[in-house]
């Protein structure tokens, strides 16, 4: 049974969101209860909603582009850590920080048992180069 590769949310998508959601609040919040005011002192501004809502409407599709892109970085890299990396040369496979034979990839990572064989191409192959003992 095929199944397809789907990481778990990653934490970096949640700080995006509680970073919009931040900026979002603390424009409602300055109009709200006047918060350069509270912080700075000065004149007592009037509140403008207007300028909150407008404010919000550019902050929104800033807010999804972000985290669309963002979401598609991360399933790329986690598509692309989920590769196995084999050597060219003698075709052990790395795992687990250890380069490791096939077998034992085989036996450690899915708890399968191996045999070995001779498939049908390398045995035509192998066939001419292998003499029949002289009687």
């Amino acid at each position: 049974m095929y199944t397809s590769y789907r990481p778990k949310p990653s934490k970096v998508l949640w700080y995006i969101n509680l970073g919009f959601v931040l900026i979002i609040l603390l424009s409602w919040l300055d109009e709200l209860i006047a918060l350069p005011f509270l912080i700075w002192g000065g004149p007592d501004p009037h509140g403008n909603w207007r300028e909150s809502a407008m404010e919000s409407f550019f902050v929104l599709p800033i807010w999804v582009i972000v985290y669309v892109f963002t979401k598609r970085i991360i399933n790329r890299v986690h598509y692309l850590e989920s590769f196995l990396t084999v050597c060219a040369w003698c075709r052990k496979i790395h795992y687990d920080d250890k380069w490791v034979p096939l077998e034992e990839y085989l036996t450690q990572g899915f708890q399968t048992k191996t045999s070995h064989g001779i498939c049908p191409t390398c045995a035509k192959s192998i066939t001419p180069q292998v003499k029949p003992p002289a009687v």
